[in-house]
């Protein structure tokens, strides 16, 4: 299952990065992500949040919805760590 190897390494991965985040950090990664949801619907129309959280709550994910989740975190690593080293990729701690 290569989702599940991916979706392992980017949980790690936030939570590493959220272990040494401070709350603003936190704040401001909270906000990024707000406003990319928020470009999505603009350009595509509302997000169905509710059939994803059903989708994702399930004993035993199948590969899309593991696919899902592992790009989600993916995608929070991502800004996290922008938010973290800056956009010019310079530590801020």
């Amino acid at each position: 299952m290569p989702y599940l190897k991916k979706l392992e390494h980017h949980i790690a991965h936030v939570d590493r990065l959220m272990n040494i985040a401070n709350k603003a950090e936190l704040a401001e990664c909270a906000r990024l992500l707000a406003m990319n949801v928020a470009h999505y619907q603009m350009r595509y129309g509302k997000l169905p949040l509710d059939e994803t959280l059903a989708m994702i709550d399930v004993p035993t994910p199948n590969n899309e919805q593991l696919e899902l989740v592992a790009n989600g975190m993916e995608t929070m690593a991502a800004a996290l760590g922008s938010v973290m080293h800056g956009l010019d990729g310079e530590t801020e701690h």
